[in-house]
């Protein structure tokens, strides 16, 4: 990867140069992608929790349309290719630094919850083994890609241009925004730890330009979470597993 990419604000699949009103929006159109901003990542979850606990639709149903607009816009553009975007792999620097992050993290967490949360320690796992087995293979598959495409391809994609230079800003919003996408499960403990996820995440996609590098990242705390005992801050109690 070259150094000019590293530190632009991009997704893998950008197609670069941009045409010139993408790459230094002028003030209207800036004025435009902040409101969008605003509509996408506040908007949409707000809606989320009204369909989720007003109307008492399932979130699996809920997401489906917002998904597919998703997908259908990157496959739409023309200054974007999901081929590339998928083919974008990472260093093994970046492996080692995934996998000792999430060890230090993990132990952390286990200890917590095996101390504070007893009742709640492994009892998916031990108690619900097929269901937990089937979260385990269905979650980095299904969601893990769709939030990622979302939160980190569309995101840079669309929005890194009105950052410039300014990464961190972009990661720390990044990272709030995908918090506050998980409002929808109506606890504290899902939305300050997406959060803190979420800018983790922001980081390594910015640091790598690698879809896979963030899908791995983020399949290894979710599989910390729902195994520990703490995927019961995950569900909306329309959707529970099992």
């Amino acid at each position: 990867m070259s150094g000019e990419r590293m530190r632009r604000l991009d997704a893998g699949g950008t197609l670069l140069p941009r045409p010139d009103p993408a790459e230094r929006p002028r003030l209207a159109r800036k004025a435009w992608l902040w409101g969008e901003f605003i509509a996408v990542f506040v908007g949409t979850p707000l809606l989320l929790t009204w369909l989720v606990f007003e109307q008492r639709l399932p979130l699996f149903v809920a997401l489906q349309p917002v998904l597919i607009a998703f997908v259908a816009y990157l496959l739409w553009d023309d200054s974007f290719r999901l081929k590339s975007e998928l083919a974008k792999d990472f260093a093994f620097t970046h492996l080692v630094g995934i996998l000792l992050l999430f060890a230090l993290a993990a132990a952390i967490v286990a200890w917590l919850v095996q101390t504070y949360m007893p009742a709640q320690y492994l009892a998916f796992p031990r108690q619900r083994t097929r269901t937990w087995q089937f979260v385990m293979i269905a979650y980095p598959l299904l969601s893990v890609v769709t939030q990622e495409l979302v939160f980190r391809t569309f995101f840079f994609h669309r929005y890194g241009p009105l950052f410039g230079r300014h990464r961190w800003l972009a990661i720390l919003l990044n990272g709030a925004a995908f918090g506050f996408a998980h409002i929808i499960f109506g606890n504290w403990v899902a939305v300050v730890g997406t959060a803190a996820l979420g800018i983790l995440l922001a980081w390594r996609y910015t640091a790598t330009h690698s879809f896979w590098a963030v899908w791995l990242e983020h399949t290894l705390y979710g599989w910390l979470v729902f195994t520990v005992g703490l995927g019961g801050f995950f569900f909306t109690g329309i959707d529970r597993v099992g």
